[in-house]
């Protein structure tokens, strides 16, 4: 049976960076996912805001040119536009993305098991044994410690004990060749309680791609009929052609609370690790995935047997609870009367403020204290 120091289940964003981190400091890591290539199955749209892409050396070859104008339709078709002296936004390539960052961690010494699948996991005297389904082929794995990073439906979380995920919006975007013409690079949103329900139809044009989706709430929600909808609403030419389609679920409960014990802890999407309010959840999983390498290094290499206690879900939850208190008030709000109320408060100069904060700000995941790691913000520029 193979041994190794940490497991981790899940090779997205957040299992990618905790595996680079770990094996960079000397931990042996084993990471596993069902895939055989980190091309198949993308659900995000993966926009990087500028504190991401400035605080963490993200592999340029996976990123798309900047973007620094935004604009916020209403139902009643009245844009607010915003733009920014700032590169703001970044849409990631994230196959290219997912494999420089893949291509990093085996060379630091991440040992990688593609097309493999967890079924299950028990407790020894050891650690925690795995079993895993690689074809027909049962594969036993014993680690000191193990990472879900198994998306926002983690089998693994469940398995550990985990506060699992049970609020969602559910999306459907299609990816097509950009049709950006003249115009500069551009992330336009689509306020609309029938196309939406809340949440919001989004168009981003970077000159590279063209990401078009929908997202919203309710179990009658029918993304894919939405989307058909709002790209005939957009006049979207048949004709430009379709790279991929991309959807799923958006975990939108904030972060979890129960996310570790000694056995294991949550990462990602698996750890609820997404914006209450925006859905957005790439600058949260990077934050948070370097907090667990940094906790796992205390109990693996310094025997810290309590450092997952600083990896509190609660200790984040507090700093949400405006997003949180937000993201009901969408929720409640489905009507256009009331969206067309607030887009027409948003276009005073108050109002235009606060969108220029909330697009273009650097609040986001909360910074956190690390003890053996370098904190994003400390690193060179």
């Amino acid at each position: 049976m193979d041994t190794c120091d940490v497991a981790i289940v899940g090779a997205g964003l957040a299992g990618l960076e905790t595996a680079r981190l770990l094996s960079s400091s000397g931990i042996d890591v084993v990471l596993i996912d069902r895939k055989a290539n980190l091309f198949e199955k993308i659900h995000t749209t993966g926009i990087f805001v500028r504190r991401t892409f400035e605080d963490f050396d993200l592999p340029e070859a996976g990123l798309g040119p900047p973007i620094r104008h935004v604009g916020l339709t209403s139902p009643s078709g009245k844009e607010l536009k915003l733009t920014s002296d700032r590169d703001e936004f970044r849409v990631g390539k994230m196959g290219l993305l997912y494999t420089a960052l893949l291509a990093q961690a085996v060379e630091s010494g991440v040992r990688w098991w593609p097309m493999t699948a967890f079924s299950s996991l028990q407790t020894t005297d050891e650690g925690t044994q795995l079993t895993l389904k690689r074809g027909a082929e049962t594969i036993y794995l014993q680690a000191r410690y193990v990472v879900a990073a198994d998306g926002a439906i983690s089998k693994v979380a469940s398995a550990l004990g985990f506060d699992v995920n049970e609020k969602w919006i559910v999306g459907s975007e299609t990816v097509l060749e950009s049709d950006l013409g003249s115009e500069p690079p551009h992330f336009r949103l689509t306020m609309d309680a029938r196309l939406a329900p809340g949440y919001l139809a989004w168009v981003v044009d970077d000159g590279h791609e063209q990401h078009v989706g929908v997202a919203g709430v309710g179990k009658k929600y029918r993304p894919a009929e939405e989307l058909r909808r709002y790209s005939d609403q957009l006049g979207m030419s048949a004709h430009v052609p379709v790279v991929e389609r991309r959807g799923g679920r958006i975990p939108v409960g904030g972060v979890l609370r129960n996310i570790a014990n000694r056995q294991g802890l949550s990462v990602g999407d698996a750890a609820g690790a997404v914006s209450p309010l925006t859905a957005g959840g790439l600058d949260p999983c990077l934050r948070l995935s370097r907090l667990a390498a940094d906790v796992i290094i205390g109990m693996v290499q310094h025997n810290e047997e309590d450092a997952y206690l600083r990896y509190n879900g609660e200790r984040f939850r507090s700093r949400f609870s405006i997003r949180l208190l937000l993201r009901r008030l969408l929720e409640l709000g489905r009507s256009n009367t009331l969206i067309n109320l607030g887009m027409w408060t948003l276009r005073t100069p108050p109002g235009r403020r606060f969108a220029a904060k909330l697009f273009f700000g650097r609040g986001s995941f909360p910074d956190v204290e690390l003890e053996y790691l370098q904190s994003p913000s400390d690193q060179d520029p």
